[in-house]
């Protein structure tokens, strides 16, 4: 029995499965991993996305962050690749029954996946830090493109992009991830390097776990599967094993 089909078994014989995905799934739609060579850490100094700096000079924040906010805001025309749409629609067949992203780039919602918990925020919205209002992320970015820097709320308070910051506490999303772990009889990572605090705890809570990348992670072995791969490749595999066991 090859790799696809062990992985293919495992989710169809346990009741609820959980998917956690990393950047590694987005790369295939041409988004740069933020921390591999020629990412965006290499080209940008990660302190310009501070929770720190937005609080204490928000000019600054925006004056400098502006360009790596745009660059990453680059992601809303990109398309989803075929990992997105397989995971979609094992959701949509009942196989998998929650996706849990640290991703920002909302490609598992533009491939049809319901009800995704984005532990990181997404690149769409932004809000009020004072009276919590919802702007879309283009109003801001269109505010400081008018010289109105720091943008401002119709109440006078700051306005911030909907994305965990460096230096920012995780908010009620990540708690639901937590949850839904628990809640699981098999948890699947999908093309992440687990080296992220705090979501790199989820799979410790996790009773079963497989992970799918292309490089070692250090929780490889932690699970009972792993598998050294591209995420696109490695879940159409396993998708087409699904569909012969379905049958």
């Amino acid at each position: 029995m090859n790799m696809a089909e062990k992985i293919a078994k495992m989710i169809t014989e346990s009741k609820k499965v959980s998917v956690l995905t990393g950047a590694g799934i987005s790369t295939e739609s041409g988004i740069p991993d933020f921390r591999s060579p020629g990412g965006l850490w290499q080209k940008f100094d990660p302190s310009l996305l501070s929770a720190d700096m937005l609080q204490n000079d928000p000019k600054n924040f925006y004056r400098r962050g502006l360009q790596v906010l745009e660059q990453i805001n680059a992601v809303k025309d990109v398309k989803p690749n075929k990992g997105h749409y397989v995971l979609a629609n094992l959701q949509k067949e009942g196989k998998i029954h929650c996706i849990i992203t640290q991703n920002v780039d909302g490609l598992h919602t533009k491939a049809g996946a319901r009800d995704v918990i984005e532990v990181h925020g997404s690149l769409d919205k932004g809000f009020c830090v004072v009276c919590g209002k919802k702007y879309s992320f283009s109003h801001i970015t269109s505010l400081v493109k008018e010289g109105k820097i720091p943008p401002l709320c119709s109440c006078g308070g700051l306005l911030r992009p909907d994305v965990v910051l460096f230096g920012d506490m995780l908010g009620p999303h990540y708690a639901r991830a937590i949850a839904e772990v628990r809640k699981s009889n098999l948890l699947m990572v999908v093309g992440s390097s687990l080296e992220v605090a705090p979501v790199n705890h989820l799979p410790d809570l996790s009773s079963k776990l497989v992970i799918i990348n292309r490089e070692p992670t250090l929780f490889d072995r932690d699970a009972v599967l792993v598998w050294h791969q591209q995420a696109g490749k490695a879940l159409s595999q396993i998708y087409d094993q699904v569909q012969k066991i379905a049958k």
